[in-house]
């Protein structure tokens, strides 16, 4: 790969050299204490939403993981199925909810997208199992394929941004974000991170993956046009210190909504695994005031009940 605005040679990084903090802080940010989760909370799986006429019907399953319905396939968004999300599903944070569409009811998935190599976003169990009972289309950033294909997936397409697959039944280019990867200590930034934007007839359904906050949302508006829905992390954001440059937190997932100038957005990647300090519903509780200080409506950007789904016409 040549050398670009986000890749030196021999690792990725961010515009503008926005770095994640070293693998040294991790020791100071495990000492913070932090407000415990709930080991469980209910969630009763929902069936997905029907699609009917609609051009795609969105479900959240859980965490980055959406079911994406429509017309000519069905998609999933970093999909984890895995009570574990860490080394062999063994150690790592545990899941508190349940997925809100069972692995079992799931309809046929066409294409898999994978944001990046984080364990809670690409799970390997739950890639087998999908590539076992579907055989997906998968698109993921430069460096992440031989991740899936060591879960026995064949069909795989890797991009860098602001590069659109010539595979998939919709254009999807993949977009910037800011973040880093690493399954290791020794493979830090040697695959790339993204979000997407997939075109479904005329509409733009935009996925945000895992990110920090940063000018390019305004950039994904105005270079790939209108945006109809955006899926964005509103969770895992403290200590700040240490989660500012990966991970937004509500205040700074609304300005990206309105940056976006979606006219509707869902917020993701909370309530799930307890990957930071903050207690379970925080996000929620923050994602509201933040809301409020914006004057955003929920009508414009919310949060779906786990199994819940919305539709774009």
């Amino acid at each position: 790969m040549k050398r670009s605005d986000h890749f030196d040679g021999q690792k990725f990084h961010n515009l503008r050299d926005v770095a994640a903090r070293p693998l040294s802080d991790v020791p100071r940010m495990m000492t913070e204490r932090g407000t415990p989760w709930p080991a469980q909370v209910p969630v009763v799986p929902q069936q997905p939403g029907a699609l009917g006429d609609a051009t795609a019907v969105i479900t959240f399953i859980g965490h980055a993981t959406f079911l994406i319905q429509t017309q000519t396939g069905n998609i999933l968004t970093d999909p984890i199925y895995s009570d574990v999300a860490g080394p062999l599903n063994l150690a790592g944070p545990r899941r508190s909810r349940a997925p809100g569409v069972r692995f079992e009811d799931l309809p046929p998935i066409s294409t898999v997208l994978l944001s990046h190599n984080h364990y809670d976003h690409c799970d390997i169990r739950t890639l087998r199992r999908i590539r076992k009972r579907f055989n997906p289309l998968l698109i993921t950033p430069i460096g992440n394929a031989r991740m899936a294909r060591k879960a026995g997936i064949k069909k795989v397409e890797e991009l860098d941004w602001w590069e659109t697959t010539t595979t998939a039944p919709w254009p999807v280019t993949l977009t910037p974000a800011q973040h880093f990867s690493a399954r290791t200590p020794f493979d830090r930034n040697r695959a790339l991170w993204s979000g997407f934007m997939i075109q479904v007839n005329q509409r733009r359904i935009y996925f945000a993956g895992d990110s920090g906050y940063g000018g390019f949302f305004r950039e994904i508006r105005h270079r790939l046009g209108p945006i109809d829905l955006a899926m964005l992390p509103i969770g895992a954001y403290e200590p700040r210190w240490f989660m500012h440059p990966i991970h937004m937190n509500p205040a700074e997932a609304v300005q990206a909504h309105l940056d976006l100038e979606s006219p509707r957005s869902v917020g993701m990647h909370f309530g799930t695994f307890r990957m930071t300090i903050e207690g379970i519903d925080a996000p929620l509780v923050a994602f509201d005031e933040a809301r409020r200080q914006h004057g955003v409506s929920p009508e414009h950007f919310n949060t779906l009940d786990f199994g819940g789904s919305i539709r774009v016409d």
